[in-house]
């Protein structure tokens, strides 16, 4: 199949398009490579896939990997609508999983207007090329921010989700929201997934794991929100892709027990669906930490600080709908994760330092 991944040089995207590959389908990957976080990381994830630096950074040219036949990539943004008509006229896509989006909760509080234009008006167009094309399933990331003030743990589908604590957690939401009218409209197949605080290799040096590395092994201290007592439902990454990959095979239908009376949040009378990929083993973000040290082989110097704006202090996903449709749970137990994870952190800094001594650019 012809699948069109979003976001292809991030931290999702990346590992979802080299999964997809290996296993046989053809994949576009699209990706705007803004410069949120490092862009050099970026590269290096698209240098892993086998496609050229120097062809990757110009504006809406395709360039086609050296490594798998079946990738092509195109540097573009979602909100630029021409680009959109003039991709979706070019492939007749199987699959569309939409991973583009500013992420980041705090930076929502710096740069608001950033997530409206990529989160809303770019998730627009995608909706849009879909319903133009008869996509015949689109997949899109929402994310466990949306649960917001909702206390009632673990974080269920079938519970609400209206009281977003971040702008980040808003747009999302209303991604949910627009993808449901679309179904509702048009018939046209959506399913949202929210993921949980995830994390692995080649992950986005934004988040607090990566950050907390970085950290540790250049000896500076580390900031512990609300001492650390903080619950998130860690999520690694091989455990979030392999349930991407189970739900884009199969197509959601239309609920017949829906019921307008008492309607539930997690299905519709329309073909549409969302579920929770989480853990489903939150973890306190001290000992999160201590796992993290060990795996490094280095310890931390913390600097404790209050909770912070937009922040929640716990996060849990109820899998069960998840379990039922597709059999499937994420497994990976955080010791399992980080020593992954900081395996291939403790090489990227070995390469990246060979490469600085002897006058190199760092590769993958």
């Amino acid at each position: 199949m012809l699948h069109l991944v979003t976001g292809a040089a991030g931290f999702i995207g990346y590992h979802l398009t080299k999964r997809l590959l290996d296993r046989g389908d053809e994949v576009v990957g699209i990706d705007s490579l803004n410069d949120y976080y490092d862009p050099e990381l970026k590269h290096e994830r698209l240098a892993d896939l086998g496609i050229p630096r120097e062809e990757s950074e110009s504006w809406g040219h395709e360039a086609r990997s050296g490594r798998y036949p079946g990738l092509v990539f195109r540097r573009m943004r979602l909100e630029d609508r021409a680009a959109m008509e003039a991709l979706f006229a070019a492939h007749a896509f199987d699959r569309v999983i939409n991973l583009a989006a500013q992420a980041g909760v705090r930076y929502s509080l710096e740069n608001p207007r950033a997530y409206v234009e990529s989160n809303i008006v770019g998730f627009l167009e995608v909706l849009e090329a879909c319903r133009a094309a008869g996509t015949p399933h689109l997949v899109y990331a929402s994310s466990s921010s949306v649960y917001g003030l909702n206390a009632t743990r673990p974080f269920s589908v079938h519970g609400h989700a209206d009281h977003p604590v971040s702008l980040y957690a808003a747009t999302k939401r209303a991604d949910e929201l627009m993808a449901h009218s679309y179904s509702h409209l048009y018939g046209m197949p959506t399913t949202g997934l929210r993921f949980f605080t995830v994390y692995g290799p080649l992950g986005r040096p934004d988040m607090a794991y990566y950050k907390f590395a970085e950290a540790i092994m250049a000896g500076r201290s580390i900031d512990v929100y609300n001492g650390g007592d903080m619950l998130r439902d860690f999520t690694y990454v091989d455990d979030i892709i392999e349930g991407v990959v189970r739900v884009i095979d199969r197509p959601p239908v239309p609920d017949p027990s829906w019921d307008p009376a008492a309607p539930d949040p997690a299905s519709s009378s329309a073909p549409c669906r969302v579920y929770n990929i989480g853990n489903n083993r939150p973890e306190r973000l001290g000992r999160f930490i201590e796992v993290l040290e060990a795996s490094l082989g280095a310890k931390a110097e913390k600097r404790f600080l209050p909770m912070q704006p937009g922040d929640v202090y716990a996060t849990e996903a109820d899998v069960d709908d998840l379990l039922r449709d597709f059999g499937w749970k994420p497994t990976t137990t955080i010791e399992e994760g980080l020593e992954r994870f900081s395996a291939w952190f403790k090489g990227r800094r070995k390469a990246q330092a060979a490469a600085a001594s002897a006058g190199l650019a760092p590769s993958a």
